[in-house]
C-alpha cells in the first residue's frame, strides 16, 4: 500500500479573505439561491469532477449569518489574505523544514458541488518540501497550503442542497505528506504528530470538525483513491485496511471479467410491462406517471455482484453508489434476487426481457420517480460496468460511519485550477520570515518534558499535548493553581462534560482563565470539596449557572467542620456493636457510611482524618 495524508486545520484567526469573525452560528439573516456550471480552468479544458457536479443541475439555496458578508455571498471582491494566517502557515513550514516562496500566489480551484458560492475555492501554496520524523522515520511534506473552508452543509431537497455562510471563508491550513506511508497505523501516528505541530501554534481552533484528514491510497495495480474528510483520528487505520481489501477485491474482479471476455452492456430496457404487478415497494417508485423502471444487461457479470459475506465488498455496491451519486436511492442486482419482493419467475422474466443468459449473465435494475434520474443512474452504471474490466478507476469517496467508504466524484485533476484575478500576490521576504522564526512555539516533545518535570504522569501530559490544552493548562497555573488540580479539570472532567453536552464549552484557551478560575477558586477555598467538582461545573458550564447557584443545585453548601464531626459521631454511635467488635478494623466500611452523608461538601481526605480521629478516640474510651 503507498498512502499520503493531507490534513486541514481550521486556524483561530478570522476569516481568510474578509475580516468576519470565524464562529458558527445558528442565526439565519437572510438566503438567496444560485445555480453553478463549470468552466475551463487554466489548460482551457473542463476539470471532470467538475463536469460529472455540473450535470447533475441541482440549485444551491444559501443561508446568510452576521458572519458573512459580501465576500462570501460573491457580490464583493475578496480583501487581501489574512496576515494572521499567513503567519501561522509560515511557523508550520519553519516547523517542518519547508521552504517557502518568495511570493505567495492566490489560485482558484473549481468546484461547482455548491460549498463555494462562487463555484471555485481559493487556495495559496505556502510552502514545499519539509519533512516530519515520527516513529524514527523520516516523512516528506509535499506542501503547506492555506485555503478557504466550505460553506456547511445544513440540509438537502429534491433537486436541492442547503448551505450556511457561517463556515465559509475560515481559514484552513493544508498539510500534504508525500505518498511513503506504508500501512494505516503509520497514516495515524503521522496524522496525530501534525495535528499537534498544529496545536502548538496556540492558533487553530478545537472541536468536531475543526481538523479532517483526506487520504490518498493505492495498491499495486490499484488506483489512486482520496477519501475525503475523515474526522476521527482513530478511524484512519479501518478505512486504509478497508480501501486496500476494496481494491484487491476489483483486482480480482477485473481479471474475471476480462477472462469472461464480456461485450459491453447494451441500453437500458424498460421493465415496466414486466413488473408491472410486482407487490415491490422499491419498483412501485419507478411505476408512477413520470418514472421509470430501466433494466441493464451486465454481460459476463454473472456471480461477480454479490459476496458471500454479509457486510463484504461486492461488486454490486459500487455500481449502487455510482447510480446514488447521479440522483437515486439505490439499484437492484442480480444477484441479491430473488428478494425485495421479486419472485423466482420475476427473475427469469426479468431475464428474458434483457435477452440475457442466465448462467453468464448480470443484470441491474433501477426505479426512480424521475425518468431523467434513472436514466442518468443507469448511464452511470454502465460506465462503471465498462471500467469494471480494466480494474479501478480513480476515485473520490466519502467516509462511512462503520469504516468503509462510498463513491462520491471522479478524483480532479490539474483543469479545475487558474489564478485569482482578484488578489495580488503576497510578499514572503525576510523580515516576514524573521519574525516568524523569533516567535516559534515550544515543540511537542519539549512541552511534554516541561510537564513531566512538574510532576504530572505521561498519561495526563500526553493527553493535555494531543487535546490542545496545553495553552489552557498554563495560563491556569500561571494564575496560582495547582499543576496536578488543572491537568485533572482539562483531561478528564472537561472532556466528560463536552461528551455530554456534544459542543465545546469554551471558544478558545484564552476564555478559560475568566470561567474556570472562580470555579477552581472556590473549590481551593473549602466552598465545596473535590468530590464536587464536576457538578459544579456542570452547573456553570453546561446550565448556565452561577457558581453559587451550582453549589447550591449539587447539594454542596452549608457543611462545616463541626457539621462534619457530628454526622461522623452520628455514624459511629449508630455503627457501636460495630466499633466495639472490630476497633480500628471498622474504619473502611465506616468511611462508606460517611461519605454517602457528606460527598462533595468536605474534602475526601479530611473526612478521612476526621473519621480516624474520632473512632479512635471511641476505641481508645470503650472498656
Amino acid at each position: 500500500m503507498k498512502a499520503g495524508l493531507e490534513v486541514h486545520q481550521q486556524l483561530a484567526t478570522g476569516k481568510l479573505f474578509c475580516k468576519c469573525p470565524s464562529d458558527l452560528t445558528e442565526t439565519v439573516q437572510g438566503e438567496f439561491v444560485r445555480l453553478l456550471h463549470a468552466t475551463g480552468g487554466e489548460t482551457g479544458e473542463m476539470d471532470r469532477a467538475a463536469k460529472v457536479q455540473s450535470a447533475k443541475k441541482i440549485s444551491y439555496r444559501y443561508q446568510v449569518t452576521p458572519n458573512s458578508c459580501l465576500v462570501e455571498a460573491d457580490e464583493e471582491p475578496p480583501i487581501r489574505l489574512n496576515p494572521e494566517a499567513l503567519s501561522v502557515a509560515l511557523t508550520m513550514a519553519e516547523l517542518m523544514g519547508a521552504h517557502a516562496p518568495r511570493e505567495a500566489i492566490v489560485m482558484r480551484k473549481i468546484v461547482v458541488d455548491g460549498s463555494n458560492t462562487a463555484g471555485f475555492q481559493r487556495t495559496v501554496v505556502v510552502a514545499m518540501d519539509g519533512s516530519l520524523t515520527v516513529g524514527g522515520k523520516v516523512h516528506h511534506i509535499a506542501t503547506i497550503c492555506l485555503e478557504e473552508d466550505a460553506a456547511r452543509k445544513i440540509g438537502e431537497n429534491e433537486g436541492e442542497i442547503v448551505y450556511r455562510l457561517d463556515r465559509l471563508g475560515i481559514p484552513l491550513i493544508e498539510i500534504a505528506t508525500a505518498p511513503d506511508i506504508e500501512n494505516g497505523k503509520e497514516a495515524r501516528e503521522v496524522a496525530e504528530a501534525i495535528g499537534m505541530l498544529l496545536r502548538s501554534t496556540r492558533k487553530v481552533k478545537r472541536g468536531i470538525g475543526t481538523i479532517r484528514e483526506d487520504l490518498n491510497v493505492s495498491i499495486p495495480g490499484g488506483a489512486r483513491v482520496e477519501i475525503k474528510g475523515v474526522q476521527e483520528l482513530a478511524m484512519i487505520e479501518d478505512y486504509l485496511d478497508n480501501e486496500v481489501r476494496r481494491q484487491k477485491l476489483l483486482l480480482e474482479r477485473a481479471e474475471q471479467i476480462r477472462a469472461r471476455g464480456p461485450d459491453p452492456p447494451p441500453s437500458p430496457v424498460n421493465l415496466a410491462p414486466v413488473l408491472s404487478k410486482s407487490p415491490s415497494k422499491i419498483i412501485a417508485q419507478g411505476l408512477r406517471p413520470g418514472g421509470a423502471l430501466l433494466g441493464l444487461k451486465l454481460p459476463g457479470f454473472a456471480g461477480l455482484l454479490g459476496s458471500k459475506e454479509k457486510d463484504g465488498e461486492r461488486l454490486g455496491r459500487e455500481f449502487a453508489d455510482y447510480a446514488r451519486a447521479a440522483g437515486v436511492q439505490g439499484i437492484l442486482h442480480s444477484d441479491e434476487l430473488p428478494g425485495y419482493g421479486l419472485t423466482e419467475e420475476h427473475v427469469r422474466e426479468i431475464y428474458s426481457a434483457l435477452s440475457a443468459d442466465v448462467a453468464r449473465d448480470g443484470f441491474v435494475i433501477v426505479a426512480s420517480a424521475s425518468r431523467d434520474r434513472a436514466t442518468a443512474a443507469l448511464t452511470a452504471v454502465r460506465e462503471r460496468a465498462l471500467l469494471a474490466a480494466k480494474g479501478l478507476p480513480e476515485e473520490t469517496r466519502d467516509p462511512l460511519p462503520d469504516g468503509r467508504t462510498r463513491y462520491s466524484r471522479p478524483l480532479p485533476g490539474r483543469n479545475r485550477m487558474y489564478p485569482e484575478t482578484d488578489l495580488p500576490s503576497c510578499p514572503i521576504d525576510m523580515k516576514t520570515m524573521e519574525e516568524v522564526r523569533s516567535k516559534l512555539p515550544e515543540r511537542p516533545e519539549a512541552t511534554v518534558a516541561r510537564l513531566r518535570a512538574l510532576g504530572l504522569s505521561s498519561e495526563v501530559t500526553q493527553h493535555l499535548v494531543r487535546a490542545g490544552d496545553v495553552a489552557a493548562f498554563d495560563l491556569l497555573v500561571l494564575h496560582g493553581l495547582a499543576a496536578g488540580l488543572v491537568a485533572r479539570v482539562l483531561t478528564q472532567e472537561l472532556p466528560s462534560l463536552e461528551r455530554e453536552a456534544q459542543r465545546p464549552l469554551f471558544d478558545g484557551p484564552e476564555s478559560l482563565p475568566d470561567i474556570l478560575l472562580p470555579i477552581l477558586r472556590n473549590l481551593e477555598q473549602g466552598a465545596f470539596a473535590k468530590e464536587g467538582l464536576l457538578p459544579v461545573l456542570r452547573g456553570v458550564l453546561v446550565e448556565g449557572l452561577d457558581i453559587a447557584a451550582a453549589i447550591q443545585k449539587a447539594g454542596l453548601t452549608g457543611l462545616t467542620l463541626e457539621d462534619l464531626e457530628r454526622i461522623v459521631t452520628e455514624v459511629l454511635d449508630q455503627n457501636s456493636t460495630l466499633v466495639s467488635q472490630k476497633k480500628m478494623g471498622a474504619l473502611g466500611p465506616l468511611m462508606g457510611d460517611v461519605m454517602a452523608k457528606v460527598r462533595g461538601k468536605r474534602d475526601g481526605k479530611e473526612v478521612s482524618q476526621t473519621l480516624e480521629r474520632l473512632l479512635r478516640q471511641r476505641v481508645a474510651s470503650s472498656p
